[in-house]
């Protein structure tokens, strides 16, 4: 069996990802081959002894390490995989990418670029006064917040937060505080698809989103979101991805790639993204399988 999509995953709030897709895929008349926990020893011997095969990997398994052979097969039959683990790699990382963002001009954060407790256990002295009274420290991986320090005030804190993941270089951050538009801070979310970008207010405390309207877009100057996110995609190279851009006196990318997308729904949890804007990605990711199927 020959399928056109292979979608696997094992988060149990990717449920309803995973029932969009399936839909996405019958309106478009294509195969979709989902592997789960329940059928993953199955389905991998499957693939290996090449009785059942994909064009195109939309991978939701990745960090699970009994999911990797599917990715490694992807990669060694040279098959269409959606958001490849090499790119995801390489955008993950945030001390790459603010040196890239600088190079293509888009406006980050003051930031300090540190190197991982484990090369360099022992930090020279560091100037912190361009960061500001109170600054960010996060680690150059990794995502959801984790390992994130907000208000630091000193060099201690920098050298501690560096432990808890030691392997990893770490980032320290002037603050950002954005501006206010109709009592809402004007700080966002964009979710980038195939070329498609969808546009958040994005709630920093609550994590709720809010679809940017079309009119919000033209009286308040936010269609920039649509253009610095298509930058952003010209650099990271991945096919779908979420930023986050605060206003301030101008439009700064606060968080540069997270392409571990929180695909819960509104109508599901509180903080999760609106289901028009999940809706529409999946479109975009099955078309991007319908596209290459017919090459």
């Amino acid at each position: 069996m020959r399928y056109d999509l292979c979608l696997p995953w094992y988060w149990e709030y990717d449920d309803v990802f995973a029932d969009m897709v399936e839909r996405a895929c019958t309106v478009d008349g294509m195969s979709l081959w989902q592997v789960n926990p329940d059928n993953l020893l199955e389905s991998i011997t499957a693939l290996y002894r090449g009785t059942a095969t994909f064009t195109t990997l939309l991978d939701r398994g990745q960090g699970e390490p009994t999911f990797e052979p599917i990715q490694r097969w992807a990669r060694e039959h040279n098959v269409r995989r959606i958001n490849p683990a090499e790119t995801s790699a390489w955008s993950q990382d945030k001390s790459t990418m603010h040196y890239e963002f600088i190079h293509a001009g888009l406006n980050t954060p003051h930031t300090i670029a540190l190197a991982s407790f484990l090369d360099e256990p022992v930090l020279p002295f560091i100037d912190l006064t361009p960061l500001g009274a109170h600054f960010v420290i996060k680690p150059s991986n990794g995502g959801g917040g984790e390992g994130v320090v907000l208000g630091a005030t000193c060099m201690e804190q920098i050298l501690r937060a560096r432990m808890e993941f030691p392997q990893q270089k770490y980032l320290a951050q002037s603050h950002v505080t954005p501006q206010v538009i109709n009592g809402k801070p004007a700080w966002f979310r964009v979710f980038y698809a195939n070329g498609e970008t969808y546009s958040c207010w994005w709630a920093t405390d609550t994590h709720i989103y809010q679809r940017v309207g079309v009119d919000e877009e033209a009286r308040y100057g936010l269609d920039r979101l649509r253009n610095i996110t298509h930058r952003i995609a010209s650099i990271c190279k991945l096919d779908w991805f979420s930023t986050e851009i605060a206003l301030a006196e101008d439009f700064i990318v606060v968080d540069y790639v997270n392409d571990e997308i929180d695909t819960r729904v509104q109508s599901r949890a509180m903080d999760g993204v609106p289901d028009e804007i999940i809706d529409n990605i999946v479109c975009q990711l099955v078309k991007i399988a319908k596209e290459n199927r017919q090459a």
